[in-house]
């Protein structure tokens, strides 16, 4: 990585993202630190390229790559720092890759620190391509840490796309959005992990267009909201074609927070199957009682809920 060395934060905050201290060898990748490249590198089937502007990359994964996998984190680590970012990600036909992407933000200062990402997924036929995303805050300082991220999904027939995200406390303020169009016979599955605390705020949209003959879409949120945290859940399925969706929003409501969910379904073929769900409500009294026979706290029972609930 052009012998750039991280220090011990950047470090630390690269491990909650992406799971490394370090890129493992011949893998591609894209690291980004507090608005500027960190490292890129290719590997022989996957081909990262950076913008012109510096604000973004291009990756191209090869037609027939098979279980590959590819890192794309970001490090904020800069307080007052604040960037938007464009990815496009083009993956050839019967490809199969996993990317694994993120965004952490440190903040030990006053100032707030800020990253919004963009990123567009081409997915050609036969495709199979896992996405996970992990956000995560860290830092004393009274500044926010932000994080705003925008994925757009273009799939093509015969795909299967599974998009992971996950954000388990520390981000100050977030507004994610998700939007796919799901081509014949293409699968899309969205997990959402969530965690608010404190004052925290959380916005979630998914907007998806079922498009082809035979597509699905199976949207999942679980979000846990504590504090006096607020969260807006928003999902919409357009059935056009014969398709099948579901939507399911399952909050744990705690302390003082709150958590708004509204899914729509839009059925515009009479062979368009759509299924929406959701359920709020705080931690069962029978629950916590079972855990604290076993010698758990209250406290402790409660994490351990939670934690079961979001694994």
């Amino acid at each position: 990585m052009d012998q750039k060395v991280m220090d011990q934060v950047q470090q630390d905050v690269l491990f909650e993202v992406a799971g490394i201290r370090k890129i493992p060898p011949q893998t591609a990748f894209s690291l980004r630190v507090n608005g500027s490249s960190f490292g890129m590198g290719s590997s022989e089937h996957i081909t990262i390229l950076p913008k012109p502007d510096g604000k973004g990359f291009d990756m191209h994964v090869k037609s027939g790559t098979k279980q590959e996998t590819a890192y794309i984190p970001v490090v904020v680590s800069n307080t007052g720092h604040a960037e938007q970012v464009y990815n496009d990600f083009f993956i050839g036909e019967d490809a199969e890759v996993t990317i694994i992407a993120g965004c952490g933000i440190h903040n030990g200062g006053e100032r707030d620190a800020r990253h919004d990402g963009v990123h567009s997924f081409h997915v050609g036929r036969g495709a199979t391509v896992r996405y996970i995303e992990n956000h995560y805050g860290s830092g004393e300082g009274s500044g926010e840490r932000v994080l705003n991220p925008v994925t757009n999904l273009y799939l093509q027939a015969d795909i299967y796309v599974e998009v992971e995200t996950v954000q388990i406390g520390g981000v100050s303020a977030t507004n994610r959005l998700t939007r796919a169009r799901v081509g014949d016979g293409a699968t899309l599955v969205v997990k959402e992990k969530l965690l608010t605390e404190g004052r925290q705020t959380a916005e979630t949209n998914f907007e998806v267009d079922l498009a082809g003959v035979g597509s699905s879409a199976n949207v999942i949120s679980r979000s846990v909201a504590k504090g006096f945290s607020e969260q807006c859940f928003f999902s919409k399925i357009d059935g056009n074609k014969r398709c099948s969706g579901h939507s399911e929003c399952d909050a744990i409501l705690m302390d003082s927070a709150s958590v708004k969910a509204i899914p729509e379904i839009s059925a515009n073929h009479v062979d368009a199957a759509l299924i929406h769900e959701a359920a709020i409500g705080k931690i069962a009294g029978e629950q916590i009682t079972k855990l604290r026979t076993l010698g758990l706290t209250e406290e402790e029972a409660e994490e351990q809920i939670i934690r079961g609930f979001l694994k």
